[in-house]
């Protein structure tokens, strides 16, 4: 059972939902975050609960090997990320120094303070990028098609080193595309979040490419169990974590406009850089290794989204 936990990234959309899972089991919880795009508001039920501190601060500052031992966690949840596709090509510097050497202080951090174990949020498709196998297992040879998906590699194989090196128990999950409730449009994978708030508001949703590009869209509440699991292997391992199963964007537009009543048809736009056609994962590793599996269907999932996001525009 954790006891103490620290999440970073734990104001942003899945670390949120983390620490409100991590509360539930009766964790304490210390969350970092610099806020530079994660909302305080998502932990207001973790915090009237009296179990979450906050300490906002950048993952690269040298103060985090203090502010660790300081707390003293049994496991670190590491999710603080820069997630923003494009702007890791207009700014693959920045991106780098985020993922890649704000990782390494992370993981340095948790060493140095004697924490062993380390659950890290990679990203199964940005990582894999065009793949040759459909649903993608973890052994295929991966090649990002992005700034972005190379720092998710590269902080991938520090994960190994340290694991060499250090004897770091760690697990690198590699999501796939992430819903749910309180996800901003912006974020990472955001495009549920975004048809949903486009098509309440009365607009026509822009979708880039065709829209028969396929995704892998799993729901926020089975990836929180997902990194729960993880914390509890001894080892080093990268698992897929997904359901395994493709949705075409207008197949998945169709399902939006049918829940939120709202029937217009979307503008379409060229495909972005990076843009894959196929993005599914084969998750059959973690059901192996973790006892693991999506238990949520896309249509209940979209529709415990849909309702949060309707409630937010009455409230």
């Amino acid at each position: 059972m954790i006891e103490r936990a620290l999440v970073t990234g734990g104001a942003g959309f899945i670390g949120a939902n983390l620490v409100d899972r991590l509360i539930d089991d009766g964790a304490d919880v210390l969350v970092i975050d610099d806020l530079s795009s994660g909302k305080l508001d998502r932990l207001s039920r973790a915090r009237e609960a009296h179990h979450v501190q906050v300490h906002q601060i950048d993952i690269r500052d040298e103060r985090l090997p203090e502010v660790l031992a300081r707390f003293g966690p049994d496991v670190v949840f590491h999710l603080a990320a820069q997630t923003d596709t494009e702007r890791s090509f207009q700014s693959p510097d920045f991106d780098a120094s985020v993922n890649v050497v704000g990782t390494v202080n992370v993981l340095a951090a948790a060493i140095a303070s004697g924490v062993g174990r380390v659950v890290f949020a990679s990203s199964g498709g940005a990582v894999f990028g065009k793949a040759n196998k459909i649903p993608t297992p973890e052994r295929s040879r991966p090649v990002p098609l992005s700034p972005y998906g190379v720092s998710k590699l590269v902080a991938d194989e520090y994960l190994r080193y340290f694991h060499r090196k250090n004897g770091l128990h760690y697990v690198s999950l590699g999501c796939a595309d992430v819903y749910g409730p309180r996800q901003a449009s912006h974020e990472e994978a955001g495009i549920v979040a975004f048809l949903t708030r486009t098509l309440l508001s009365g607009e026509r949703p822009l979708i880039f490419g065709d829209g028969t590009q396929e995704r892998d869209f799993v729901f926020v509440e089975d990836v929180t169990d997902a990194f729960v699991r993880a914390a509890e292997y001894d080892g080093g391992v990268y698992l897929n974590i997904g359901t395994g199963v493709g949705t075409s964007v207008n197949a998945l537009f169709d399902k939006l406009c049918e829940l939120t009543g709202k029937r217009v048809r979307p503008l379409y736009k060229g495909a972005r850089d990076g843009e894959m056609r196929y993005s599914v994962l084969d998750v059959a590793a973690a059901e192996r290794t973790l006892g693991w599996k999506p238990w949520t269907s896309l249509d209940e999932g979209l529709a415990l989204t849909v309702e949060h996001f309707v409630s937010e525009v009455a409230g």
